[in-house]
Formats: structure tokens, sequence, C-alpha cells
């Protein structure tokens, strides 16, 4: 992802970031729409997380030992997501969906997980089965390293298949210890979920003895203050957050059902510990942050920016006369070059690549910082004004007119 490997050209070398901007070490500025792939909900450098930062740096910058600010993180976590009765403080978004299994794996007792095919959940061996993100850009479904016989224990579902989960269910229901899944899948590119596939998903999980985890690591605080769950109003067993809740700074967190985060260590026999869990200048990130977040009026803002940003591309489009799909969800979207509803991998993987790679060349050469990827979400922060936005869209109507000069003509 960061090398450009899908769209060619060479990556931008960031030198500082502020507000809705990136700029690059050869002094090029861009408007920022990857925000470190989300957590920048804010913009970058904002004044309260950066002296929040430099304050809790003079008093020491890792521990080891417990901190009032982890309790403060919980309490916070708890009072957005009430399904996260319990929580424990990690390092990043992979790290929470790892323990997050682990500890739906101990509390079931059984041994097999569930993922969707194009759903990225971290860096763990049994995750990376026909992963999304950018395994998925590079056209290279499974990592190497990975031994067979930790594949073997993961399961796999199509997004928004409820048929297909039923029948897996079905056959291998009583081994099933979790179904993980992005409650609006954000590293095949943002396909939101089907309301059938959310009552499924809970349904079958619950029938059959098995967790439901929701990895809100991209959703979490971003497409509501209370994720996806509160969004579309499922409780899932397990919550994995990343990404906001840090600030920009490495923070993750797991939790859920007491019951449940009563099996981790030293309440339980389910071991999971790290040396900078709960690490003090990210947890002073992260609240500042949440606090923000809380401001009046802010996720309205972002809805209205979010929403004109969508209309401006899906209007640039049709003057350029370029097919494209454009979905989104609170302040996060994909243009995807396509012409039908993208709702499960086999859709997203039907969209056209190419014309992809020259919008994001065109966006990129008129200042506009877009993921370099077909197949990731652009997130919209508070920092982006009218003024960005404008601007943006200036750079979007000449990177469809390059993809419509390039195109056969009709």
């Amino acid at each position: 992802m960061r090398a450009f490997g899908s769209v060619g050209g060479e990556p931008v070398f960031v030198q500082r970031a502020q507000g809705p901007f990136l700029y690059g070490a050869d002094g090029a500025a861009y408007v920022d729409y990857v925000g470190s792939w989300g957590p920048m909900i804010v913009g970058h450098a904002h004044p309260d997380v950066v002296a929040a930062v430099q304050q809790a740096a003079t008093l020491g910058c890792s521990y080891g030992a417990p901190t009032a600010g982890e309790t403060d993180m919980a309490e916070a976590i708890a009072d957005a997501f009430p399904s996260m009765e319990m929580s424990r403080l990690v390092s990043s978004g992979t790290e929470a969906t790892m323990g997050a299994l682990r500890v739906a794996r101990g509390f079931t007792g059984r041994d097999l997980i569930v993922k969707c095919v194009g759903g990225y959940h971290g860096g763990a061996d049994y995750l990376l089965v026909k992963a999304g993100s950018g395994l998925a850009t590079l056209g290279e479904p499974d990592s190497g390293g990975v031994p067979a016989a930790i594949a073997a224990t993961t399961r796999l579902i199509e997004y928004n298949d409820v048929a297909g989960l039923a029948a897996l269910f079905a056959a291998e229901g009583q081994q099933i210890a979790a179904v993980i899944i992005e409650p609006v899948a954000g590293n095949m590119g943002c396909v939101p979920p089907d309301a059938a596939w959310l009552t499924a998903l809970r349904a079958l999980t619950r029938e059959h003895g098995a967790l439901l985890i929701l990895d809100e690591v991209m959703t979490g605080f971003r497409v509501a203050r209370g994720g996806a769950q509160a969004l579309y109003g499922v409780t899932p067993d397990l919550t994995c957050l990343g990404k906001i809740v840090g600030g920009g700074l490495p923070v993750g967190a797991y939790g859920g059902r007491r019951d449940v985060m009563s099996k981790v260590a030293p309440l339980g026999p389910v071991y999971q510990a790290g040396t900078l869990s709960g690490n003090p200048l990210a947890v002073a990130a992260g609240l500042t942050t949440l606090g923000l977040l809380r401001q009046p009026g802010f996720y309205e803002g972002l809805e209205a920016s979010s929403a004109a940003l969508a209309a401006g591309i899906e209007e640039a489009a049709a003057a350029a006369q370029v097919r494209v799909r454009v979905q989104r969800v609170g302040s996060m979207l994909t243009v995807f070059f396509t012409d039908e509803p993208v709702r499960d991998w086999p859709s997203a993987a039907r969209c056209d690549r190419g014309a992809f790679a020259v919008w994001h060349a065109a966006l990129l050469a008129n200042g506009v910082y877009w993921p370099p990827s077909q197949f990731e979400a652009a997130f919209v922060s508070a920092a982006h004004t009218p003024a960005t936005l404008a601007t943006t869209l200036a750079a979007v109507a000449q990177a469809f007119a390059a993809v419509r000069a390039q195109s056969p003509k009709e």
C-alpha cells in the first residue's frame, strides 16, 4: 500500500501534516483523504491533541504499569459502546482482533473462526486467508509464511451472504468459536451491510453458541460515535477498536460482555499482555480526541462535508461520462469504477482497476492524496473545510477527464 504498487508511480514521502493537508518531502502539499488510514478524524496535528501528548511526555513515555488514564479510557469506551462492559487496551488493531479471537476460543472451548472473503482484520496468520486491504490490491489473497494447519482453523463466507452463513453454521456450527466481521467493510472498499445480513449474523451466532465479534477498528467513532453497532442497532459479544481511539498514536482495544472478558488473565486463563499496552502518550491523545468528538454538532458537520464530497464526485463522473459507484457510510467512502452495486468481494473485484489507477495518478498530480487502492476507503475529517472540498472537486473533475481520455471511444 505504501509503495503505490497497484497505481504505479512513486509513493509520496511525507515530511509533515497539518489539518487536512500532507506535505511531501519535496515540499508539495496535498489534501489528504487517507488520514493515516482513518485515525485523523479531527485533522492532523490538532493543537489540543499535540498539547496532550506533550504534557504526557513530560511525565514519562512508558511505565509498563497501570495508570488512571487506562481506566478513563475504558470508561470513555463503555460510554460510547455500552456493549463493551469490560475492555483491555492494546497497541494496535491487529492486537485487538488477536486478543478478541483468543478469548472467544477460550470462552467457547472451540477452535474454528469465520471471516469474510476480502475482510482484513490485521496480520495474524489465521486472518490472512483471502484477506482484503493490500493483499487484495496486489491480487494475492493469501500470505506466504502462513502454515496450512493454522489456515485450516479459518472458515470463509462472502460478505452479505446470508444463505452461505446459514449453510456454514448448519454444517459446522458446534465447532465455531466466533464470527469476526467488519460491520461496514472497509478493506475491499466501503461496502455497507444488508439489514438481513446483520440480523442473520446475530441470530445464528447466538443459536449455535458462537460469539459475534465486530471489528470496528475502522468504523468505531468514525461512522457514528458509537460505531456501526449504534448506527445499525446490532449488539455484538465482543468489539475491536483502534485508529481513532488512539488519536493517531498506537492504541487498540477489545472488549465486550463481562462474562466473556472475565476469561482474560488475571481473572481467567486466557493470557494477553503487551509492554506498551495502555501507553500514557497514546492514551492522552486518544482521550483528547474522543473529547473533541463530543463537541455539539461534530458528527452533523462531518456528515454534511462527507455528503457534499460524495455528491460532487458523482456529478463530476456523470459530467465526464465515466461510470462509477460512490458508496459511503458516514465519513468513509469509496469510488468504485463499476456501474453495479458493490456488496461483496466478487462484485468489488470486477471493478476497473486500470481506470482507478489513471484517476488516482491525476488526483495526485493535482494535489489530492487519495488511498492508492481501489479496495480501500477514503476518510473525511472535521478539518476538511468547504474550501478544501472545492479544491478537491476541481481535481476530481480533471481526474475523471483523464480517465475519459484513455477510455475506448464509443
